[in-house]
């Protein structure tokens, strides 16, 4: 199995070093580790080089104060510089929570977003998106008009028009432990190729239900791939052995 999103960065260094002597136990054998601004990428790339199971995103998450020019520049030019040592690039993407709070500026992180895109582009990197609802109708319209197909969106959330884009395009979703008790959730799975799917946690994001007031753990997606089988009614066993290829293949592993 394959953590495809953590933030890893995030949990303190007991949780870590517990996560990473657990790992094996429990058949886990790699995490994606995302970034949400420069110092984060910098704590990560220094994770992945003690550990080799953790394999760093680079990126800036939408949901905070956009970037100043300079700081943007300052982040590029990292990125560039560390592009042999990322799987991919993200988290990136736009702030649908921060809309619904304080509608800040949107275009400005449309305009951001654009530039990880087509960085992504010029790179031949996978991306990561935080991208739901009506936000992801312009990240798909960024995505085509600079053929980025290796696209990622990560707790996906969204209507069944864009849904449809997303599969024709050949874009994947990962699917959090929140696939047992949200019937939003449920319904995607049912209507999402297996194909183009992968599992995450968004750790340290707590959970509801059977993980409630528990600290997210990687060996959660065990739950999620049980939830998922049983809603494509499939073999457990096929559907771990199909999202850990997918996982896999979309990052380019060569576990």
């Amino acid at each position: 199995m394959i953590d495809a999103h953590i933030h890893f960065d995030q949990y303190n260094d007991e949780q870590q070093k517990m996560i990473l002597k657990e790992m094996a136990q429990f058949n886990v054998t790699h995490l994606i580790a995302v970034s949400t601004h420069l110092a984060s990428s910098k704590v990560n790339l220094k994770l992945a080089q003690n550990d080799k199971r953790i394999l760093p995103a680079f990126g800036f998450h939408p949901e905070q104060v956009l970037l100043g020019e300079s700081e943007q520049a300052q982040l590029f030019e990292w990125i560039r510089a560390h592009r042999d040592e990322m799987v991919a690039i993200g988290e990136v993407g736009l702030p649908y929570y921060l809309k619904q709070e304080k509608a800040p500026l949107y275009q400005p992180y449309i305009d951001l977003l654009e530039k990880f895109i087509a960085l992504a582009a010029e790179m031949d990197k996978p991306i990561i998106l935080h991208a739901v609802y009506e936000d992801a109708h312009i990240v798909c319209d960024l995505l085509e008009k600079y053929n980025v197909t290796a696209a990622h969106f990560h707790w996906f959330k969204g209507d069944t028009q864009v849904v449809k884009r997303m599969i024709a395009n050949g874009y994947f979703i990962s699917v959090t432990p929140d696939v047992l008790y949200e019937k939003e959730i449920q319904q995607l799975v049912k209507q999402y190729p297996l194909e183009q799917m992968m599992v995450e946690t968004d750790g340290p994001w707590p959970f509801k239900g059977t993980f409630s007031g528990k600290m997210t753990h990687p060996i959660m997606i065990r739950a999620s791939i049980e939830k998922i089988a049983a809603i494509k009614q499939l073999l457990y066993e096929e559907v771990s052995t199909k999202l850990y290829e997918n996982t896999q293949k979309f990052y380019r592993l060569k576990c």
